[in-house]
């Protein structure tokens, strides 16, 4: 077994040697000296495969660290988790060609057939896209999203330890981050209008600060069930979270909040599905009244008076008269997104083709003075963005997946007996609810961040699932 072992060691050193050799003569003869980094890179993918459970912590931590960079006017990325994402997903795939069976408990799991009828409906898509560049542009990111938060995990958190340190990587890094944010924030006085200065460059804006700050508090609070021995500590980082989370002026964030509280109190209740069912009846029976004899130009705001407010206070009440900028603007890439869907119905005008496409079908009376949209930001409203740009049953299809999310976690909560998998599946419910909540005022599901969050909570509700399950079974043939 030794000698297999060096035998194979010294072939590698081998080939590795030779690849070396090669590519310095051809990079010397051609002047291509980039080709020198080949082997380096064969080095490095050979460090990442042995040590496949340290990519996936490095990503983990550095998905809040991350700084959008822009090589050019046309291409851009996400320094340095997009990289560290890629590279999860390239070992993902490698493995899985390799060790098939690694992961073949998952395929039939109703999650994972759910998250495949949404993939598979964003394929369909993209051939009829208004514009298929950009369109599958969205569809190689979506995959590797899908590979890097889905199915890495699989691979990685296959017990209460390794999900444990997932965890204490995540808290770590938000922590951190949040002190240095606090601290740059009090330099700017704490007030209103600096609060995306203290941010930056981390975060696009105070909105994405804030939603991964609430999505922060359902961690802290399972971590504070399932650990007696930490709990002073963990009690303290959940007031700075919440100082931070008053601090960032998210109104949407609190309202996630308050949601997630209610959460928490339906998957105990095990009526938390039945109440996001009635939620979506009732917000589709509220457009349907909005639009009907277009009651909507009745909301009309007045250009000259609608502005942004750099005083708190006056943001607030700016947004219940509705004369805050923003929830104007909102206004009108929501009725020009509802007009648009009446066009395409069916697959669409294409994923990641919403800013191409909405201006014609604007209306000259919701126009703001941040029309323009010079930041190519698209409807603020996840689930008008998806009928928008997939059509009616790409929002069926993620309503559904969103659905089976919420069932599996109020389910396992009600079943598992488990202190440690009990917290974890309540701190899914929760965290989803509150991504669902923002979600309604922004699109952060494309974001590394929330995004990222949202395909993790699924991953683990799958492994928290078969885990208990098989303990289940194997608890059973003992007695």
């Amino acid at each position: 077994m030794i000698k297999s072992q060096s035998y194979n060691s010294q072939s590698g050193f081998i080939i590795v040697s030779a690849i070396f050799l090669v590519s310095l003569a051809v990079a010397l003869f051609s002047s291509w000296y980039w080709i020198m980094a080949i082997p380096f890179g064969i080095l490095f993918f050979y460090f990442s495969w042995q040590h496949y459970n340290l990519i996936f912590f490095l990503l983990i931590f550095f998905l809040l660290w991350l700084v959008e960079y822009n090589f050019n006017a046309s291409f851009g990325t996400d320094l340095p988790d997009e990289p560290l994402m890629l590279l999860a997903a390239t070992l993902f795939t490698c493995r899985f060609f390799f060790r098939p069976t690694d992961i073949s408990w998952v395929w039939k799991h109703s999650l994972i057939l759910l998250l495949f009828v949404y993939f598979g409906w964003i394929v369909v898509t993209v051939p009829f896209s208004t514009d298929w560049i950009l369109s599958t542009k969205f569809l190689l990111a979506k995959s590797w999203y899908i590979l890097a938060f889905v199915f890495a995990p699989f691979l990685v958190l296959k017990n209460k330890k390794s999900i444990r340190a997932a965890g204490i990587v995540f808290l770590l890094s938000m922590l951190s981050l949040v002190i240095i944010v606090l601290f740059r924030h009090a330099l700017l006085g704490f007030t209103f209008a600096n609060i995306n200065n203290a941010v930056n460059p981390f975060f696009r804006n105070h909105v994405n600060y804030s939603a991964m700050l609430v999505c922060t508090l359902p961690v802290l609070v399972a971590a504070y069930q399932s650990n007696k021995r930490f709990r002073a500590l963990i009690f303290i980082a959940a007031i700075v979270v919440l100082i931070a989370l008053f601090l960032s002026y998210s109104r949407g964030a609190w309202l996630a909040l308050l949601v997630g509280i209610i959460s928490y109190w339906l998957i105990q209740k095990k009526k938390l599905l039945f109440a996001f069912l009635v939620s979506v009846v009732l917000i589709l029976a509220s457009v349907f009244w909005v639009s009907k004899n277009d009651r909507y130009l009745d909301y009309a705001n007045d250009f000259k008076t609608t502005i942004f407010h750099k005083n708190f206070e006056k943001h607030l009440i700016a947004t219940y008269k509705l004369k805050d900028v923003s929830t104007a603007e909102r206004f009108n890439r929501w009725i020009a997104g509802a007009r648009m869907t009446k066009d395409n119905l069916l697959t669409g005008f294409g994923p990641n083709t919403f800013y191409n496409n909405y201006k014609p079908y604007t209306l000259p009376a919701f126009k703001t003075w941040v029309s323009r949209n010079t930041e190519h930001s698209t409807v603020h409203n996840y689930f008008l963005l998806i009928l928008i740009e997939q059509g009616i049953p790409g929002l069926v299809f993620f309503l559904l997946l969103v659905c089976g999310v919420i069932y599996y976690s109020e389910k396992l909560y009600a079943r598992i007996s488990d202190p440690f998998y009990k917290a974890a599946a309540m701190a899914c419910g929760v965290m989803v609810m509150m991504i669902i909540t923002v979600n309604f005022l922004s699109d952060l599901i494309e974001t590394d961040k929330v995004g990222s969050l949202f395909f993790l909570c699924l991953s683990l509700l799958v492994i928290i699932d078969i885990n208990t399950r098989n303990a289940e079974i194997e608890s059973l043939d003992a007695e």
